[in-house]
């Protein structure tokens, strides 16, 4: 723990040189602030040590600064509650919304999953079982720590320690954080978390605001190697793949995150309805968790757009409801979309096909050629759906190999991460990006290299950090 006195320091525990299970640990004045705590998500044994087995004493954590709702930023604080965290979570109104569905989700799905799992090593005549990360009690829990604080308004999180949040355009509520350590003989330091950085005119949200000038900035580098196509040019990819599934015959299988991705796909498939560019077919999206989602993207009008507002609100339209889409929460509703006949489109969780009701859909439709999976977001390495994307000729699903004879179609400009330019325009709008100190996580090292040498050009010092190594302010 940091000493009172000790110039402040920053740890990285997670996201580092990967894109899941962000956890970073300011210490500062003799308090530790965390960044973050997301589960990490790839293979199972190496996911469930990593994710239980927690590099610090959740004891000794002050305070978590919460960045956005994203499993991966925010899915291990039940863990870190049960192991004895009592401080509060600061986040955005919005955030803690959307956290507190997902983590009830969450808890949810690990129980089921593992009684699934459970039951079929026993079948089997195995002895291999396993525990949910943590149950439903541990998430109400964690729910009673949210303290919410709004856009723009500085707070003290820490002795000597405040925060201010921006927009980071990334999801509802999602915001890049700006830390202020006042040091104990004068002067201060400061820290800037970007949280995920959104993209530009993308559907729903407010362009991600500028950072936060600071010591130190902490950089995600998801995308740090490319560039995306035009958001709206996604949107003739998306009415082309089902116009030709649907002339197959055949469904549109579509991974997606319950927050965020599944509210632009349907923004975008509302946008083809009233332009009389979709086939007549049903649309669903059978996720209860995408369902309340939904919901609370429609409580927070005031992180809208001006286009959403204008384009849907003012004339009295539900951006996120049309005629032909339906929303599934129940399970027999689910079950029976495995047995509908003739084309459809089918949006489910999880995205990166880990857990979830997608799980069913494509054990029971990629062994059809006429099915089309649509994967719509970043997979992470070893995840079900990084296999697919691969080119997978079999997949493992809940212990049974599946063939896959399917097509699988990447629509990879849908994400809500910034690509390399829009990264590189964050450091552009700093008073001097030259000298500035900045340190690249949650990116496999090909995105975060590449990131770190384009910055290196701008004259800023970049590097990708080492796993629980200490760096000063």
């Amino acid at each position: 723990m940091g000493r009172p006195g000790q110039r402040p320091r920053l740890r990285c525990y997670g996201a580092v040189r990967t894109v899941t299970g962000s956890r970073h640990l300011l210490e500062a004045n003799g308090d530790r602030v965390l960044l973050d705590c997301g589960l990490f998500q790839g293979r199972r044994a190496e996911s469930r040590r990593k994710n239980r087995e927690l590099p610090f004493d959740p004891r000794t954590i002050t305070t978590v600064v919460l960045s956005h709702a994203h499993i991966d930023h925010c899915g291990n604080l039940p863990q870190l509650v049960a192991q004895g965290f009592r401080g509060e979570i600061v986040c955005t109104a919005a955030t803690a919304d959307l956290a507190g569905i997902l983590l009830e989700d969450s808890a949810f799905i690990q129980q089921k999953d593992a009684e699934y799992y459970n039951r079929r090593a026993l079948e089997r005549g195995s002895d291999d079982r396993i525990e949910p990360l943590y149950r439903i009690e541990d998430v109400w829990a964690t729910i009673d720590r949210f303290r919410t604080v709004p856009y723009h308004y500085e707070t003290e999180v820490a002795r000597g320690v405040r925060a201010v949040f921006r927009d980071a355009g990334h999801i509802l509520g999602s915001a890049s954080v700006g830390l202020t350590v006042e040091l104990p003989g004068g002067g201060a330091r400061r820290l800037t978390f970007s949280g995920d950085i959104g993209r530009k005119l993308m559907p729903i949200l407010r362009d991600p605001e500028p950072l936060v000038p600071a010591d130190l900035i902490l950089c995600e580098s998801t995308y740090g190697d490319r560039l995306h196509p035009p958001a709206g040019e996604q949107k003739q990819v998306l009415a082309r793949v089902i116009g030709e599934a649907a002339a197959r015959g055949g469904k549109v299988i579509v991974p997606a995150f319950s927050v965020g991705r599944t509210q632009n796909l349907v923004y975008f498939l509302h946008e083809l309805f009233l332009e009389g560019r979709l086939p007549r077919l049903p649309i669903f999206v059978d996720s209860p968790l995408s369902s309340r989602a939904t919901l609370v993207y429609r409580a927070h009008p005031e992180c809208y757009d001006e286009p959403t507002k204008d384009t849907f609100l003012s004339a009295g339209h539900d951006p996120l409801g049309f005629r032909d889409l339906t929303y599934i929460t129940s399970v027999e509703r689910s079950m029976e979309l495995n047995t509908l006949e003739g084309p459809a489109v089918i949006i489910a969780a999880s995205g990166m096909c880990e857990a979830g009701r997608i799980l069913h859909h494509l054990k029971h439709h990629v062994g059809d050629p006429r099915t089309t999976v649509l994967i719509v977001g970043f997979q992470a390495e070893h995840t079900l759906g990084r296999k697919l994307l691969e080119g997978a000729e079999r997949i493992k699903v809940y212990g049974e190999e599946v063939p896959v004879r399917c097509r699988v179609v990447a629509m990879q400009g849908l994400s809500a991460h910034a690509d390399r330019d829009g990264l590189l325009q964050l450091f552009r709008q700093l008073p001097e990006p030259r000298g500035q100190r900045a340190l690249l996580v949650h990116g496999e090292p090909p995105q975060s290299e590449a990131l770190a040498e384009h910055l290196g050009a701008l004259g800023v010092e970049a590097r990708l950090p080492v796993e629980g190594e200490p760096y000063e302010l």
